[in-house]
């Protein structure tokens, strides 16, 4: 499943995470980079135990739990910490590349299984020229470029790139994510199931039919989530 999830940050958010960003030190993305990604890797990154990394983290990842959306459709178990990348000038691009299926913290061992990633944009797609993210999966190409505060979250098996950004900075969060649900198929009926329950009490209030619903769905997480 790839999914836009819509305003995971607002303007406030925003200017405060632009404003730490502008005043960060950056450092080769290679850092993070695998053997394989990092020969076609060539990004700015920010060192992940870096004061404004931890407290662009904390920002982030509290916007992410609380938003209904991605909750829905992660069913997180685990979050890698985010991380932040900047492409501008001579550092611009990354070409494609598979995520590693684990990934571990450096400085404290924990360690992700790499269900889903995802990229939550900083940079307003006007700021920048090029730097879509292209994401391979079974229904071919998929080009994305999302306002600032949107995320996109797509299974980590999907070859990925980002494109050259021959103009401006792209500035953006990404990250990795275990979810309590493995099967991409099982995760994509829990969130159809879900949104379509969420529609019906909007529109209709708490009924019978809402209730055997959400009953249906809790018995479905049972069977398929790991605790």
């Amino acid at each position: 499943m790839l999914l836009q999830v819509p305003a995971v940050l607002d303007s406030k958010q925003l200017f405060q995470c632009r404003e730490w960003l502008a005043a960060a030190e950056w450092v080769d993305g290679n850092v993070t980079a695998g053997s394989q990604s990092a020969q076609v890797k060539n990004n700015l990154q920010l060192p992940e135990q870096s004061p404004i990394a931890q407290s662009l983290q904390t920002v982030v990842l509290d916007s992410l739990l609380r938003h209904a959306m991605f909750y829905s459709a992660a069913l997180p178990k685990k979050i890698f910490p985010p991380l932040f990348n900047c492409y501008t000038g001579s550092n611009n691009f990354f070409g494609n590349h598979a995520d590693n299926a684990m990934r571990t913290h450096v400085s404290t061992g924990y360690r992700v299984r790499s269900d889903l990633s995802a990229t939550l944009f900083l940079s307003e797609p006007d700021e920048y020229e090029g730097g879509e993210l292209v994401i391979e999966d079974t229904f071919g190409e998929q080009r994305v470029k999302l306002p600032a505060g949107d995320v996109i979250l797509y299974p980590s098996s999907s070859i990925h790139r980002v494109e050259p950004v021959t103009g401006g900075t792209r500035l953006a969060s990404f990250m990795w994510l275990e979810s309590m649900v493995r099967d991409n198929t099982q995760r994509r009926v829990l969130f159809d199931l879900d949104m379509a329950i969420m529609a019906l009490r909007q529109e209709q209030g708490d009924t019978a039919i809402s209730v055997q619903l959400t009953n249906s769905y809790h018995n479905l997480l049972r069977m398929w989530a790991d605790s």
